[in-house]
């Protein structure tokens, strides 16, 4: 057990894994300076440089950025670097043991990159973090959406023909608009029929419909983004029912300019719905975040101390792909690493978490249906307590 008093070193050291993290997006300026400086262009290699070309106008200016990264990534030694480097920077600086890195393949086989050659520097750059940083890495294959049904055969191409053991997954990203869902339909069947999870991007920077056609048309298990979903209560009420996980990006909704600002995400109103959260970096440097930035931005909107801030930890580890042996060690060294220990009570009562983790005072013997998501009254160590509570009746003390 251990005694939390300031958050943000909580978060920093909280065991993690991520699901919404993209190969390029991930590159920091120290890793695009070393590939500028390689390919001297479009990119600057300065600090100040790098500063303002990542300063995003709107998501069709952030795509142009992304796509200029893309292109500084030319021989497979330059992904074998990028991989690694973002392993470091994940298992260093965030406490990630796990994470679903979504790769745009088709991009770099366009700059000339052989399918073998991209395979192999990825799978040894994989391969060596773990080793080296204690960070497992699984594969995600993204359709680039605005490259159409051409992109789609060579992606399900090289998911199926060169496939390795650490590809998890299928995924759809890019520009939402003018880039609709069904017309994919026959890439997601044949990707699940071999296996692999379908995971679309939707509902970020179009309306729910997108995400809709995401599940039904898509057959999504969990969704990029869905950030429109908070428009549809009848969506809202599937996505709870049906546990499809919502990966949640909040710095980067605001950098798109998908969500307006903090105060108006939809985060909190997932969690109201029951709808499953977990909490991501998308693109974290090109959006001037960090994983350990996204829980805390996560943990003021919904309200969370340490201890629910660890169970969104577990929620990551619970909504990913890892081996069920993997997900158990995973969930255990959270388990070991948070303040307070963990209860069994009630039922259905965490709306997308998977366990209840104890505030300060928890509340026992409170049944089902008594608590909505994150928000399980947790309370601090002046409440009074029954204050508030309703049909709340027996309170202990649990020391740290």
């Amino acid at each position: 057990m251990r005694n939390v008093s300031d958050l943000t070193s909580f978060i920093d050291g909280l065991p993690k894994a991520e699901l919404h993290v993209h190969h390029v997006g991930s590159a920091s300026p120290r890793i695009v300076a070393e590939l500028a400086e390689r390919h001297p262009g479009t990119v600057p290699s300065d600090p100040d440089g790098l500063r303002e070309f990542f300063a995003f106008r709107d998501f069709a200016h952030f795509i142009d950025v992304y796509l200029a990264v893309v292109e500084l990534i030319r021989t497979p030694e330059d992904l074998r670097l990028l991989t690694y480097e973002i392993a470091r920077e994940m298992a260093e600086g965030q406490s990630l043991r796990y994470a679903e890195l979504t790769c745009t393949p088709y991009t770099s086989v366009m700059a000339g990159i052989p399918i073998e050659g991209y395979t192999e520097a990825i799978e040894d750059a994989r391969v060596a973090a773990e080793r080296d940083f204690g960070l497992m890495l699984r594969w995600i294959y993204d359709i680039p959406g605005e490259s159409g049904v051409a992109a789609a055969d060579a992606t399900l191409s090289y998911a199926l023909d060169h496939r390795t053991d650490a590809l998890v997954g299928f995924g759809l990203g890019g520009p939402e608009i003018g880039v609709p869902r069904p017309p994919f339909r026959p890439h997601f069947d044949a990707a699940r029929a071999a296996g692999l999870h379908s995971v679309p991007h939707a509902g970020e920077t179009t309306g729910p419909e997108t995400v809709w056609d995401a599940v039904r048309e898509l057959g999504a298990v969990r969704i990029g983004h869905g950030t429109s979903s908070v428009r549809d209560p009848e969506l809202l009420a599937h996505l709870a029912e049906h546990r499809i996980p919502l990966e949640v990006c909040p710095s980067s909704n605001i950098a798109t300019r998908a969500v307006a600002n903090l105060s108006e995400h939809p985060i909190t109103a997932f969690r109201d719905a029951g709808v499953v959260v977990t909490v991501n970096s998308d693109d974290p440097p090109m959006f001037g975040t960090t994983l350990n930035r996204e829980y805390e931005i996560a943990a003021a909107l919904l309200g969370l101390d340490a201890a629910g801030v660890a169970d969104l930890a577990v929620t990551a580890v619970d909504a990913s792909f890892a081996p069920d042996d993997v997900k158990d060690r995973l969930r255990t060294e959270i388990q070991d690493y948070a303040p307070y220990d963990v209860l069994g009570v009630g039922s259905g009562t965490s709306s997308g978490l998977s366990r209840r983790w104890l505030g300060p005072y928890d509340v026992l013997g409170v049944g089902s249906g008594t608590s909505s998501g994150l928000s399980r009254r947790w309370l601090g160590p002046h409440d009074v307590l029954g204050s508030g509570l309703g049909v709340c009746r027996d309170v202990i003390r649990i020391e740290p």
